[in-house]
């Protein structure tokens, strides 16, 4: 009788063991999943992606000119890689542009679907690239006289004067962008990322290199919005 007592007990004994056994295995096995499982990965969004370089080509492929991302803005440096001129985003909001001599040449001021380039002293609107209603585009002069119109078809972009002539055509193909003349020839190009409307900006033939550049790099950081 006592043997048998005794062995009862001794298997009551190893199966509370065991399964005491079986609960700290589980244990240890689910803890470190809730204690160690990975955060989720925030998603970021870098807004200097639209400030990535612009390298523009002739139509043989040489350097021409290049806008070249900094930490505060562009430089702007012709094919041999040297300075031209540097744009500099302001506290104010403007742009700032200048010689290689630190000397300010000009603001771009931007609001929603229009871009203003004032003079050194910011006392004069020199010209304003403003987003019609229709989508087109028109640069206009201080005294708001239409200079060019911009208008988008199923091709690219055409470049006019206010009297509907042609004076630039801007054409998208196999990812290269192209300015070309009235007759198909093609003035120089990109194969960097570059709004359309932005890249029109070097074909307004009435502002200089130093203008243009500082338009296109406003414009293309809306995305011409």
């Amino acid at each position: 009788m006592k043997n048998r007592v005794f062995k009862i007990a001794t298997l009551v004994f190893l199966i509370t063991a065991i399964l005491g056994c079986s609960n700290a295995s589980n244990k240890t096995v689910e803890q470190p999943n809730q204690v160690n499982s990975p955060p989720v990965a925030e998603n970021t969004t870098n807004v200097a992606t639209r400030t990535d370089k612009i390298k523009i080509k002739t139509e043989t492929g040489t350097d021409l000119f290049e806008l070249k991302p900094q930490a505060d803005g562009a430089k702007l440096v012709d094919g041999k890689e040297q300075e031209i001129a540097r744009i500099k985003s302001e506290k104010s909001g403007k742009l700032k542009f200048k010689n290689p001599a630190d000397k300010t040449l000009g603001y771009v001021v931007t609001e929603k679907g229009s871009w203003k380039l004032e003079n050194s002293s910011q006392n004069q609107d020199l010209y304003s690239l403003k987003k019609q209603s229709n989508g087109d585009y028109g640069l206009e002069d201080g005294g708001e006289k239409l200079v060019y119109q911009i208008k988008s078809n199923d091709k690219g972009i055409e470049i006019l004067k206010p009297n509907k002539q042609l004076v630039y055509q801007i054409r998208i193909k196999e990812g290269k962008t192209a300015l070309r003349n009235p007759s198909g020839k093609t003035v120089f190009y990109t194969k960097s990322s570059i709004s359309p409307i932005a890249f029109a900006c070097f074909g307004f033939d009435v502002l200089n290199r130093e203008q243009q550049a500082a338009l296109a790099y406003a414009v293309n950081l809306t995305g011409g919005q």
